[in-house]
């Protein structure tokens, strides 16, 4: 496996997007709320990355090999949907969770990141689950600096999302990304410390769990993107994109509206 190491100019590059990218999950925030459809979600992020931010929506007629072309701006997961939902007319309600995941062009180089919201209040399990998916991503992010390995990360996140009961996806992964929206390496989110790939400074990939509150299995439905858990139980993820520094990492993807890193839990 070839994994590109970006140079001081493209990691510049890589800081804008990214940053932008948190902007747009900022931006839309407070139009996540009862009542809402996702299609809405979809259209006012759009409308800001095209024409505020003059930044390009990298999912947008998206279309890996095997695939339709992806048909919105952003992927908004409901509930049980784990990844890749496909903005329609479903409309939110109190209590639900959502995943909104972004990737902008800027400068030819991607910025990808998503976060939970919830609609309203959440339930007591709805919480639980999120908070714990995030606590997951960043148990995985602070194993990241040169000499580790990728198994590392992994092995960070599926020890401490099994431990509290809940199942790592394992069919998606994270990814290298930079002037293309996925590059290599892989980055998958279980596995055995100290297997896999070294890491080397100049590394930029994601980090992007998905957890499951029941079984790991899941899906695909009939639009051919939206993944779903099989036993309908809640579903979260965040990601964050990740540089690899000579001392150890850096998150690309923030900005002032960025939940702050968890305080980790025994």
């Amino acid at each position: 496996m070839t994994v590109p190491l970006k140079t001081p100019q493209e990691i510049e590059k890589m800081r804008v997007a990214g940053k932008l990218a948190s902007e747009v999950l900022d931006y839309i925030a407070p139009f996540v709320k009862p009542g809402v459809t996702t299609e809405e979600l979809d259209t006012l992020c759009h409308d800001y990355m095209v024409n505020v931010q003059n930044t390009i929506p990298a999912p947008l007629n998206y279309a890996p090999p095997g695939y339709s072309p992806y048909p919105k701006s952003i992927c908004t997961s409901v509930n049980h949907q784990v990844c890749h939902g496909v903005p329609g007319q479903k409309t939110l309600k109190s209590g639900d969770i959502v995943n909104i995941d972004v990737t902008v062009i800027k400068d030819a180089y991607h910025g990808d990141t998503s976060r939970m919201y919830y609609v309203g209040e959440p339930g007591i399990q709805a919480r639980r689950l999120c908070e714990t998916t995030y606590e997951s991503m960043w148990r995985g992010i602070e194993e990241i600096k040169p000499g580790k390995h990728l198994g590392d990360i992994g092995h960070a996140i599926q020890q401490f999302a099994e431990s509290h009961g809940y199942s790592v996806v394992k069919e998606f992964c994270g990814h290298g990304i930079g002037v293309k929206f996925h590059e290599e390496p892989q980055v998958l989110h279980y596995g055995r410390a100290g297997t896999g790939l070294e890491l080397k400074a100049g590394m930029i990939f994601t980090v992007e769990p998905m957890i499951n509150a029941g079984k790991a299995a899941i899906r695909q439905m009939a639009d051919g993107w939206t993944i779903v858990t099989k036993d309908h139980s809640l579903s979260a993820q965040w990601e964050h994109t990740v540089l690899v520094t000579d001392k150890g990492y850096e998150v690309l993807t923030l900005s002032s509206g960025s939940p702050a890193k968890p305080v980790f839990r025994s």
